[in-house]
């Protein structure tokens, strides 16, 4: 894939920071998402990827993010979307999970049915559209969470370790899709621990530990090129648990 190149700034975050009672997640941070980026965050477990995406998304209502002009929204258009690890699927039909996100996110009802018919068919589930999605195998779940993330029509697509517990025909059919996406101008970050994914799929690469970014390069540069220690000592598979 061929490296996106940023024209503008699509979501900031200025000085965040994320505490779970006595526990820091996140230290204060700065990051600029612009549009057509494929970030991907990597780090050990515990080191704030999650809680970074969910303050991408904005989840956390008092972190100062700024939303830059999205083009074409027409005013019905989310910012973010967000697929996590393991989908939260309501105990409905996989056409109704998809219908019922879209009411939700106040898309017309004229457009409902045609959207989530393109969005399943997107995916592969069209044949799929009335069983339980809690029924669905685990890689159906995980397409159907990502249909249900792309029928909103996001400037910013939030993935949080979307092949994790995949068999490798479903993380390849996933990652397939994510290369879909991003080829139709969807901006995505999401969260990996295969750095393989990682050179794949990205464009840049922002490492975390301990909740603070301690590198935010190319592609290229974060694989070619020496890194900061907490960077280097992740990638060679040195850094403990957060």
């Amino acid at each position: 894939m061929n490296a996106a190149v940023p024209i503008s700034p699509l979501v900031a975050l200025r000085g965040a920071s994320v505490r779970y009672g006595e526990r820091v997640v996140l230290q204060p941070l700065h990051l600029t998402v612009h549009h057509g980026e494929r970030i991907a965050l990597v780090g050990a477990n515990g080191s704030g990827k999650t809680s970074l995406l969910c303050a991408l998304a904005g989840l956390f209502d008092d972190l100062p993010r700024q939303v830059f002009d999205i083009e074409g929204s027409g005013g019905r258009k989310p910012v973010a979307a967000m697929v996590f690890q393991k989908p939260f699927l309501m105990s409905l039909s996989a056409r109704w999970n998809v219908l019922l996100a879209l009411w939700l996110n106040g898309v017309p009802r004229a457009e409902r049915a045609a959207r989530c018919a393109e969005a399943l068919a997107r995916v592969g589930l069209q044949g799929q559209a009335q069983r339980a999605a809690r029924a669905l195998s685990g890689g159906q779940q995980q397409r159907l969470a990502l249909a249900r993330a792309w029928a909103l029509r996001p400037a910013l697509l939030l993935l949080d370790e979307p092949t994790s517990s995949l068999d490798p025909g479903a993380k390849r059919e996933v990652e397939r899709l994510i290369v879909e996406f991003a080829a139709s101008g969807m901006t995505l970050v999401m969260s990996t621990h295969n750095l393989g994914q990682a050179k794949r799929l990205a464009t840049r690469v922002v490492c975390l530990d301990a909740g603070a970014v301690v590198a935010d390069r190319s592609v290229d540069a974060f694989f070619n090129q020496p890194l900061p220690p907490a960077a280097a000592a992740f990638v060679k598979g040195e850094l403990p648990w957060s």
